[in-house]
This record gives structure tokens, C-alpha cells and sequence, in this order.
């Protein structure tokens, strides 16, 4: 009887009594500040497709009943406890009109694809899997490829809040295990195993620097000020500068890469910042910027060429009551 593994990493199918070696992660997943990785060994990455890469291991056997281990989760306050914190947290904010919720930053448009078809002059080796996120097809050499189906989705991996989605389709999961099971929101009629063959090529500075078009960022807001993350390792103090004006970022960041990484870019921002009261700090993953709000609004997005995406966030940092 054909069985398939659980194991995280593993996913083969297997007979049931095989004494075949299982190579898989014994630990859960973890998300944090951007990086991923498994709690089981120590790479962390900062982008899914990276983290999907990970190697297995541990060296084990096929099982198709061990769970997978949960996340951790830390002590839980009474709901007496919460009740007390916020009351306090309350008595001590100053009396002020109450302002709309803001709206999560949209995450940006999905890069462009290498190719959307493989190139037919080159060989596709056996066991290959579909490049496409959410597919999984694997390719079984000398199979005719007349009828293939591909579902997929076509956008990027959303972790936010505990919550698990993609961009292009509203399904949104807590459980890794359910994320990696969502059913793909697109369809093409033929799976990409290669596609050119050839990886693309990083644009670079008159420096040797490889230069970013853009970089993860996410912000929260308190009634006063907005604390935006933009996320990049390595940011060299020395050689990097961020200046503010009232309704704009201006960027020029530099990494000790080898070769350096160089993100530059004209923040356009939501509403108007009072400059001399704003700043920020560089610190190993990030910049982060505190934006001293001009007439306390609340912002919507971080910038204003951002589109509205309905999703309606609490001002303030997540578990701040904790």
C-alpha cells in the first residue's frame, strides 16, 4: 500500500514497512522580523522562495501519522489581566478624539517571471518541480506534456500577524500546514519545470553595487507618530543616507556585502511629517524611522501612491497589551 510522508521536507510517497532513509525538519516552522527558517537547525532566510530551499536535517523514517510539532506559544494572560492592562493603558493616554483604524501597507505586485514557458531546446531533467508557488507538479521523464494542467499562485506569500496568505486570493490561514495546502487561485495550461534557463541578471552601480528596485517594508502607527521598517541586512551607517522632508523619505542605503547592495529610493508618505522631530536608527535587519505626524491623522498607508486594500488593523503594535 502506497503511503505519503508527513514529515516536514520530506512529502515522498513510500510503501508501508520501507526501511527507506526519510531526510526531513522534526521542527515547526518560524517566521520572524522577516527571516524564516525551522527551529530544528539554524539557516535563516528572508525570502520564501529561499526558506522552501532550506535542506532537511534530520535522517529518520517515512511515517504518515507522527504530527508535526506546534509553534511555541507563551504564557496567556488571564482575560482579567488584559482587562487591567487596558484600563491602565487608558487612564494614562491623554483625552483626544478617536481615530480611524488604519489600513494595513499593501504588499507589492509580484515580480515579473523569468519565462512563462520552458525553453523547448532544453532538456528537462527527471524529477523536476514546477517553479510556479503552490504547484508542486513533478516532471517524469519521457511523459508526454499534452493535457498538463497548472494551478498556482501567481502572487507572493503574505506573513502577517499570524496570518498565513498569498496576495492574489483573499484565503487567509494560522497554521502553516493549512498555508502550505492552500488550493492555487490561477491556472495555466502547461506546468514551467526550466523556463529559459537563465537566471536573471542583478542590475549594477557604477560602484560594483548590486542595486535593489525595492525592499520589504511594513509600518505601525500610535496617535503621534508612524514607525516604518524597511528591511535590509547589513546597512552600513557610514555610507548610507536617509533625510526626511515634509511629505517625503529620500533613501541611499549601502550594505557590507560583498559585492555591497544599494537600495535607493523617494519615499512619497501619506500625509505630512514634521521633519525636526522625526528620526531613525539602523540596526541589524533594518532601518526603522519614527515619522512625527504634522496634525495627528491617522494614515492609511505608508505611502501615498499605495492603493487602499480594505483590510482594517488596529493603530499600535501588535501585542503590545502583553
Amino acid at each position: 500500500m502506497s503511503l505519503k510522508c508527513v514529515h516536514k521536507g520530506c512529502g515522498k510517497s513510500f510503501n508501508e514497512g520501507s526501511e527507506e532513509v526519510c531526510i526531513y525538519h522534526p521542527g515547526p516552522p518560524v517566521f520572524h522580523e522577516g527571516q524564516k527558517g525551522w527551529k530544528c537547525c539554524k539557516p535563516r532566510v528572508l525570502t520564501f522562495d529561499e526558506f522552501m530551499t532550506i535542506p532537511p536535517c534530520t535522517e529518520g523514517r517515512h511515517s504518515s501519522t507522527d504530527k508535526p510539532p506546534e509553534l511555541e506559544k507563551g504564557n496567556q494572560d488571564t482575560d482579567s489581566e488584559i482587562a487591567a492592562k487596558i484600563e491602565s493603558l487608558n487612564a494614562a493616554a491623554p483625552t483626544r478624539k478617536p481615530i480611524a483604524a488604519p489600513q494595513h501597507i499593501p504588499t507589492p505586485p509580484p515580480p515579473q517571471p523569468e519565462s512563462e514557458d520552458d525553453d523547448p531546446s532544453l532538456e528537462i531533467p527527471d524529477g523536476a518541480v514546477c517553479k510556479r508557488r503552490g504547484c508542486g507538479a513533478k516532471y517524469k521523464a519521457g511523459s508526454a506534456r499534452e493535457g498538463e494542467s497548472c494551478v498556482h499562485h501567481p502572487g507572493v506569500p503574505i506573513f502577517h500577524e499570524g496570518n498565513k496568505g498569498y496576495s492574489c486570493c483573499k484565503p487567509r490561514v494560522m497554521e502553516f500546514e493549512q498555508f502550505m495546502n492552500l488550493e492555487g487561485c490561477g491556472k495555466k495550461d502547461r506546468h514551467l519545470f526550466v523556463g529559459s534557463g537563465k537566471d536573471k541578471d542583478n542590475k549594477t552601480g557604477a560602484g560594483g553595487e548590486e542595486i535593489l528596485e525595492t525592499v520589504r517594508n511594513d509600518f505601525y502607527q500610535t496617535p503621534t507618530t508612524v514607525i516604518a521598517s524597511f528591511f535590509l541586512k547589513k546597512i552600513v551607517k557610514d555610507k548610507s543616507t536617509v533625510k526626511f522632508g515634509e511629505n517625503k523619505i529620500d533613501l541611499d542605503l549601502v550594505t557590507s556585502d560583498s559585492p555591497p547592495k544599494r537600495y535607493t529610493a523617494e519615499i512619497p508618505l501619506f500625509a505630512a511629517i514634521d521633519p525636526e522631530k522625526t528620526s531613525f536608527k539602523i540596526l541589524g535587519t533594518k532601518l526603522e524611522v519614527t515619522l512625527a505626524k504634522a496634525d495627528g491623522a491617522s494614515w492609511a498607508v505608508l505611502r501615498s501612491d499605495d492603493t487602499h486594500t480594505g483590510e482594517i488593523f488596529q493603530v499600535g503594535r501588535a501585542g503590545s497589551l502583553r
